[in-house]
């Protein structure tokens, strides 16, 4: 890193370098990662969240040809549990529909791959959903925008200076304020009245993504589905993280070893989405997987099983939506097009 450069820089190279970037270079994900999405904490949440791809699906006039993709799919757990369910629910719907996983990483490529060779349906590969085929889309993403790089401004003497990463004079990396300085427009108003040192995250890419992928809805018909942990109103404040081995860590302790993340903004992510004329949902994690039958599909799934898997049911149902563990950080954005028939959700937040 020559010179300090942008908090999004820093993430940047910290993530995605490719000789020494966190995601192109190790395994993140599970008990031997880094952290565990929740696809890999239970089957439950991926049969929950395809249950509501396929009534959707429903509600949209059951287009086909379909195309529906998963952006940023991690291991391929998700979709796996997924590709079961829809066999279970429709096995013509399996069979006619066209599997996608968009995913930047050849590493991570093939270990998709691995986890779904076995399964019986038509899946593809892409690095970017441009080179997807035009058609109706139903798409999902958990943990997707969290790892988009952010850029972040610091309040100096009245401004908001843009932060900047560097070596301080011990040669440590640090922050610092940098030149460049943020149009006050376009702040929240709890910015306006902000103290010295406070943080606002802005987060350019991120939104570029999503307008990427709701044009495509707004062209071609479809509707999206995303999980991450993050906020439903814009405020200000220092989300920027680090996690190693599980454990939460200085984010200039390991640069490239460890996990670099923010919270995402969801009213930001759901004006993108109404500016193409779309309709947007908004809930907790919590509030919209119980709403989807967690609990009943818990009971199922422990009904015949012994004490020991039941009490593992009952520890997966609570870390999925249990208000102190993902049931509150995270959030659910659903996007749909104006004339969808309902679709089931929770009660707006």
């Amino acid at each position: 890193m020559l010179g300090p450069v942008p908090v999004n820089e820093y993430m940047a190279q910290c993530l995605f370098d490719p000789n020494e970037g966190y995601y192109t270079t190790r395994e993140p994900f599970g008990a031997a990662g880094d952290f565990i999405t929740a696809p890999e904490i239970s089957q439950m949440f991926g049969e929950l969240a395809a249950i509501w791809l396929y009534q959707t699906w429903s509600a949209i006039g059951r287009p086909m040809p379909l195309t529906l993709a998963e952006i940023g799919p991690g291991r391929g757990t998700l979709m796996k549990d997924m590709l079961r369910t829809f066999k279970r629910l429709d096995a013509a719907f399996l069979q006619e529909t066209a599997f996608t996983m968009v995913e930047v990483s050849p590493r991570l490529a093939e270990i998709q791959k691995q986890i779904l060779s076995t399964v019986d349906a038509k899946v593809s590969w892409h690095e970017s959903l441009d080179t997807v085929l035009s058609s109706p889309l139903l798409i999902v993403g958990n943990e997707l925008f969290d790892a988009v790089p952010i850029r972040q401004f610091v309040r100096k003497n009245g401004e908001w200076r843009e932060r900047m990463v560097g070596l301080d004079s011990n040669d440590d990396l640090s922050f610092f304020a940098g030149a460049a300085s943020l149009d006050p427009s376009l702040l929240p108003a709890s910015a306006h009245d902000a103290p010295e040192g406070a943080i606002f995250e802005a987060a350019p890419a991120r939104s570029a993504l999503m307008d990427m992928i709701v044009a495509r809805i707004a062209k071609d018909g479809g509707a999206g589905l995303f999980f991450d942990y993050g906020h439903l109103e814009p405020g200000i404040g220092d989300t920027l993280q680090a996690m190693k081995g599980h454990v939460y860590q200085d984010i200039f302790a390991s640069p490239g070893e460890a996990d670099l993340t923010s919270h995402v903004d969801f009213a930001a992510l759901a004006d993108i989405c109404r500016n193409h004329g779309l309709v947007t949902r908004l809930a907790t994690q919590g509030d919209f997987l119980l709403a989807m039958g967690l609990l009943e599909r818990a009971g199922s799934l422990g009904a015949n099983a012994d004490e020991a898997t039941r009490e593992k049911i009952s520890g997966e149902v609570d870390r999925l939506a249990g208000p102190s563990q993902m049931g509150d950080l995270f959030k659910v954005l659903a996007v749909l097009p104006k004339n969808a028939a309902d679709v089931p959700f929770p009660t707006e937040n």
